[in-house]
């Protein structure tokens, strides 16, 4: 054997790749160690049947078909298939061959993809599964959306009921006022979702100009007696910029979740105080959101923060929905959300827009 034989053998036996030389009959006439070892057979038992007998009786077929093509000399670029290691485990490999007509021979090389495709299918099962969750998550929200209207329209019809002018206690008048007020925007505001719930449902989500200025004033309207009991101070900056391009029904959920959870969070004793602000970071559009409530260990609760489901203090009235429904607001619409929090020291969302 000369030298120049001697490298081409230890390269063919050193390379981590499956090469291997196969004859148009169908059964292997060279492999180099790493076929063996990647299947678990010895060579003698490799070469002692069809090539076919350790493929994968799914792909059998499909395989057979590759070879007739290789054989009408194409090469075959990429093919992936399964093969059935000794063990019983299933084997992923991606070929590349090339026909040499006129020896009856298919060079081949071949690439181990088995932990590629693991990969692959437990992606796959995640977004299957993430898919089944909105599914579901779609579905609660049409039902709850559109059951909600009947006892709100039922609210209606009673408040109709009431003669306001028999009523002598001003302030008596003016609660009731603001009661018609909250169950008449209540009404509107679940007719509106319903309408884009139906919308989404036929097509993506739509960006549009949305201010923020109106739409804090809308949804603190909506929430007036909360944010009166609360003795809530809503601070609002928007000398940067007023207007954005989003999904209003998105932006007002956010709005609303972000004001209710500072007053649900607030610190005991302390009214609620929160600031809203726009401003500019690198020509990119930020809004802050800033309260001095509670607050929880940002760092600590990390992966937790906009998990639905998750809660980070004891409330009654907390379902671990609304940071979950923020995020995926924002997500939808091609934004980032970043939080920073402290315990009793309050908390600070920034939205990149």
């Amino acid at each position: 054997m000369n030298n120049n034989s001697f490298e081409y053998e230890r390269f063919f036996e050193l390379t981590p790749d499956l090469l291997c030389i196969a004859g148009y009959d169908g059964y292997f006439k060279k492999i180099n160690h790493s076929v063996s070892e990647t299947l678990g057979y010895t060579q003698e038992e490799l070469f002692s049947r069809p090539i076919n007998d350790f493929v994968y009786h799914e792909d059998q077929q499909v395989t057979s078909d590759a070879r007739d093509e290789i054989i009408k000399s194409r090469p075959l670029l990429n093919f992936e298939n399964r093969y059935v290691h000794k063990s019983g485990e299933i084997i992923w490999l991606s070929w590349t061959s090339q026909p040499i007509d006129d020896q009856k021979l298919v060079f081949a090389i071949a690439k181990d993809i088995t932990h590629k495709k693991r990969i692959e299918n437990e992606r796959n099962s995640l977004l299957e599964k993430t898919s089944r969750i909105n599914q579901n998550l779609k579905q609660l929200s049409f039902t709850t959306s559109h059951d909600l209207r009947s006892p709100v329209n039922n609210l209606l019809s009673i408040m109709q009921l009431i003669d306001k002018r028999t009523i002598g206690d001003p302030e008596t008048r003016e609660l009731i006022d603001l009661l018609e007020y909250g169950i008449g925007n209540l009404k509107s505001t679940l007719n509106t979702y319903v309408d884009h719930l139906q919308q989404s449902h036929n097509s993506s989500a739509k960006k549009e100009p949305v201010f923020i200025s109106k739409t804090i004033q809308e949804v603190s309207q909506s929430i007036k007696s909360l944010i009166q009991s609360s003795k809530a101070e809503i601070e609002v900056d928007l000398q940067e910029f007023d207007e954005i391009s989003f999904n209003k029904p998105y932006f007002e959920s956010i709005i609303l979740n972000f004001l209710t959870n500072s007053i649900k969070y607030s610190k005991q004793g302390h009214p609620p105080k929160i600031k809203i602000k726009s401003t500019i970071q690198d020509r990119k559009k930020q809004l802050i959101i800033e309260d001095n409530g509670l607050g929880f260990d940002a760092k600590d609760l990390e992966h937790k923060i906009f998990g639905m489901g998750d809660k980070f203090h004891e409330n009654a009235d907390s379902k671990g929905i609304g940071l979950y429904l923020v995020y995926s607001h924002v997500m939808n619409m091609g934004g980032k959300i970043e939080v920073e929090s402290k315990i009793n020291e309050g908390t600070k969302f920034t939205i990149t827009f």
